[in-house]
């Protein structure tokens, strides 16, 4: 028999055998002798166990005469991602390669290697036409045995404004394989290995939805501490035409600004199509003048007839300075059990208009208030009002500096109330009149001879003056 093997993948294998014939011919007749018969049998007999015992090894070797790797790829999960997606892919990669047959021989080596396995396997994700970015490096599988699989995962993040449709993604697999395995003597195999750089495109799919882009925004009214409004231009710039769209607000994290009517039915809002919506929104008492973050969406019906909502699209709306008022005094001293008016301006230093605006102080030992509240009216940035207050103080009054609480009533342009920051309405408790204390005692002295003086001369020249 002559054999010969040679390991190699993707070409001709075989076991080339040489054909064996026995052609046995005997002439006689039947009555030769059967113990003829019985040596030639016994003679045959000992010459086969004799071959077994000569080429019979102890242990025998092995070779895989056929088989290559066969590798495919596969998304685990969905494939179907939204614009702005930003997720990991899972890839699997699976060998479905066979050891197609197998020799056992003696004085053969058995390789190390089969070559059905993908060894040094490295897994890239490509983008190809695909609007998305892939965030990740090539990822290093290993070796891939023959019906195994490896899972990768792969960063990506999809355009915000992709267009919906079913893209391919490239997966490129770099590997070798045992490609040939000679054997050089009774000890010495010889491996030759093939590198295989291989692309397989997988399917995703991109799924159509309403993204909004707002291109102008206006705040009317819109100052810390009041309600007001916020107007926004809203533009579809997606690739889905939603159905029974709402336009919506809402609060951005903390942002002071919160909505208290945050919807604008629409109706249809095919890709393309602009509108103008209003919103009422109240600003955090505690806000400053600046520019503050506020959340928009669409809530719509897709082209799957679910209800869903559009990405959130987060805007800049400026809010002006809160109302702000001061008071100064203008006539507010008076003595220990008198009782005055007392006045004050008040003025709005803040950056919107007050409307029906009234100013209330709250009476402290030792004053009475006769009249605490002075309406002010309108008031508009800048603008200064009088304030009067009916006061009344104690007989026991202490000559000093006072201050009573004060503050501003006033609606908003949406004739919303809001009361202002704490004031402090200042008065000054001072002595009664005296003429002591006003020229001094000696000046009073002189001035009331100078009277009695006078007196006594105009009585002289009236009755002793001689006729």
């Amino acid at each position: 028999m002559v054999y010969s093997a040679v390991l190699r993948n993707g070409e001709p294998k075989g076991n080339n055998c040489g054909s064996y014939k026995r052609s046995v011919s005997l002439k006689g007749s039947r009555n030769g002798s059967e113990g003829a018969w019985g040596i030639l049998w016994i003679l045959c007999a000992a010459l086969a166990v004799f071959l077994l015992i000569a080429v019979s090894p102890v242990s025998a070797g092995e070779q895989v005469m056929a088989g290559n790797p066969e590798l495919s790829a596969h998304i685990v999960g969905t494939n179907e991602f939204s614009p702005g997606d930003d997720l990991s892919l899972q890839a699997e990669i699976e060998n479905t390669g066979l050891n197609e047959f197998m020799i056992v021989k003696s004085g053969i080596i058995s390789p190390g290697d089969l070559s059905s396995t993908a060894k040094q396997l490295t897994v890239t994700l490509g983008a190809g036409d695909a609007p998305l970015v892939v965030k990740a490096d090539p990822q290093i599988a290993g070796d891939l045995p023959a019906s195994q699989s490896a899972t990768e995962a792969f960063h990506i993040t999809v355009n915000k404004y992709a267009p919906a449709g079913v893209y391919q993604l490239p997966v490129i697999l770099n590997y070798t394989y045992l490609y040939q395995a000679n054997q050089e003597g009774s000890e010495t195999l010889n491996y030759q290995y093939k590198s295989v750089n291989q692309t397989i495109l997988v399917p995703i799919h991109i799924k159509p939805q309403i993204e909004i882009a707002v291109s102008d925004v206006q705040a009317d009214n819109l100052n810390a501490g009041i309600e007001g409004y916020v107007n926004l231009t809203v533009k579809n710039v997606g690739s889905d035409n939603g159905q029974n769209a709402v336009v919506q607000v809402r609060q951005s994290q903390d942002s002071p600004l919160v909505p208290t009517e945050g919807s604008n039915y629409i109706g249809d809002f095919p890709v393309g199509v602009v509108t103008n919506c209003s919103f009422r929104v109240t600003v955090d008492h505690d806000a400053q003048q600046k520019t503050y973050p506020l959340d928009v969406l669409v809530y719509y019906k897709n082209y799957e007839g679910d209800y869903v909502d559009s990405p959130i699209e987060t805007v800049g709306v400026p809010v002006g300075q809160k109302v702000k008022f001061t008071m100064t005094p203008v006539d507010a001293s008076m003595s220990p059990g008198g009782k005055t008016v007392l006045t004050y301006q008040v003025q709005n230093v803040g950056g919107t208009t007050a409307y029906n605006a009234e100013a209330r102080i709250s009476a402290i030992v030792p004053f009475t208030c006769n009249d605490d509240t002075s309406f002010l009216g309108t008031i508009a940035p800048g603008e200064t009002r009088t304030a009067s207050f009916d006061i009344t103080a104690d007989s026991d009054a202490t000559v000093k500096d006072y201050g009573m609480d004060a503050e501003v009533l006033y609606r908003d342009s949406l004739d919303n109330q809001f009361t202002s920051d704490p004031l402090k309405a200042n008065i000054q408790v001072v002595p009664p009149f005296n003429p002591v204390n006003l020229i001094g005692l000696p000046a009073l002295i002189v001035i009331l001879l100078a009277v009695l003086a006078a007196a006594g001369y105009g009585a002289y020249l009236r009755w002793f003056k001689p006729r």
